[in-house]
């Protein structure tokens, strides 16, 4: 299909900015993801020792594997085929991978694909494996190296003096590249937490009991079996008990967590914005672009803009996973199915956000005029520091004393500030010291 002819911007106007992830979210992913667990499964069977399977050895179940890593798109089309005609879409992947076993002279333990399973085992172990593959393989990647991105801008501004503004309103300077580094120590502790949050996976057959495999077997653990097929075949964490489907609880906390990396990122795109309007920022043009169809001259912080617009849908659609996904009616209803089909849609929007947010840093010019400018113009913001000196010395009511000279004032100087410091009663030395203080310096540390 052309991406002229896409419903959504993701698989259309964005599809080359956000294609690594059809490796894990589209059809073609997830039949593939369901066609690995078919197989791993089988070959646990294998390793576990039933009498049944043993009449081939270890080399042959692991030549299975050939299904997995020679997967492809005429594989995925094999399948959908199937599925036209069985209405069910893991049945149908069930059916390929016998279908594969046959022709490899297999045919007499066809019936131990699927054995005992029920579709969610292979939905709730083949998504979470998806999830799992594509933040660690695209989306915490991208993730760290933008906040290393950050970081390296944080350091070069790190002693760049800036007006701070609390309320709107001028306050105690800052130093700019210390911003930057409040956003990055925020999206650092998220990325930890989120890391932290081990994938779950259900896998129990039926309604998770594991009915058929202890009535057919009984003298096995199988739920010690599924501890260990999940964890160690699969690297993910089996939740025990559950329904017919995972709870889906720590997967709404991955959710949540990539939902506060969403809402963090857009502070900082407002913020940034805000500086650029502010002309702290200019940003550097690029020769064809048009910023505006009426107005030549604009250059408009469209990364910034399309990020946050980006990050917002994200931050929608992570919230609707999380709330949605845990609430099932009694042993399962199938509200989920659909809903897990849309994972790959709100990480799209937060890839796509990343990419733009680091065009957009690309094209910051930091505009030191302008900074030096408004600390010029608001001597102001220096009382916070005289008062404090005041106190130290003793000085009655100094807070007072600087409320009086400063509050409501349109006009603030140097000049105005050193008279009155020469008209307080300290000794020489501390109005020395005191006319030392300058909005520029006047920054603490970083």
């Amino acid at each position: 299909m052309s991406p002229l002819r896409a419903i959504g911007p993701i698989d259309g106007r964005y599809h080359g900015k956000t294609k690594e992830l059809s490796e894990y979210y589209s059809e073609y992913a997830l039949i593939r993801y369901r066609v690995l667990v078919e197989v791993r499964y089988l070959q646990a069977l294998h390793k576990l020792g039933l009498p049944q399977l043993q009449h081939f050895s270890a080399s042959q179940m692991w030549d299975l594997e050939d299904m997995v890593t020679n997967f492809n798109e005429a594989d995925a089309e094999e399948v959908k085929t199937t599925e036209r005609t069985t209405n069910h879409d893991v049945k149908a992947v069930e059916y390929f991978v016998k279908a594969r076993m046959e022709k490899a002279g297999m045919e007499d333990i066809l019936e131990f694909v699927h054995f005992g399973l029920t579709s969610q085992d292979i939905n709730n172990t083949a998504i979470p494996l998806s999830i799992k593959d594509s933040l660690n393989d695209v989306i915490c990647p991208a993730l760290e190296s933008m906040v290393s991105m950050i970081d390296r801008h944080a350091m070069e501004w790190a002693e760049v003096p800036m007006l701070a503004k609390t309320h709107g309103q001028p306050a105690s300077p800052t130093l700019l590249g210390k911003e930057f580094s409040v956003w990055t120590h925020r999206l650092r502790e998220q990325l930890r937490q989120l890391q932290d949050i081990a994938l779950p996976a259900k896998f129990g057959g039926a309604t998770g009991n594991m009915n058929a495999h202890y009535v057919t077997f009984p003298n096995y653990d199988w739920h010690a079996f599924a501890d260990q097929f999940v964890s160690k075949d699969l690297g993910l964490k089996r939740s025990y008990p559950t329904t017919q489907i995972e709870h889906y609880d720590n997967l709404g906390a991955v959710f949540h967590a990539l939902n506060r990396i969403s809402t963090i990122l857009i502070d900082l795109c407002r913020d940034i914005w805000q500086y650029i309007s502010m002309e702290y920022f200019r940003q550097k043009t690029i020769k064809g672009e048009i910023g505006s169809s009426a107005m030549p001259h604009k250059v408009n912080p469209i990364d910034f803009e399309n990020a946050e617009g980006n990050l917002g849908i994200a931050r929608a659609l992570f919230t609707h996973l999380a709330d949605k996904l845990p609430v099932s009616r009694l042993q399962r209803d199938l509200t989920d199915s659909t809903v897990l089909r849309n994972v790959g849609l709100p990480m799209a929007h937060v890839l796509l956000s990343i990419k733009a947010i680091e065009k957009g840093f690309s094209k910051l010019l930091l505009n030191q005029d302008k900074l030096n400018a408004d600390l010029e113009a608001n001597w102001i913001v220096c009382a916070e520091a005289i008062q404090n000196i005041l106190r130290r010395e003793g000085y009655p009511k100094p807070y007072e004393a600087l409320k009086e000279l400063t509050r409501g004032r349109t006009q603030f100087s140097e000049a105005i500030l050193h008279e009155f410091i020469d008209g307080l009663a300290v000794s020489d030395s501390i109005k020395a010291e005191l006319k030392l203080i300058r909005p520029e310096t006047y920054v603490g540390k970083f």
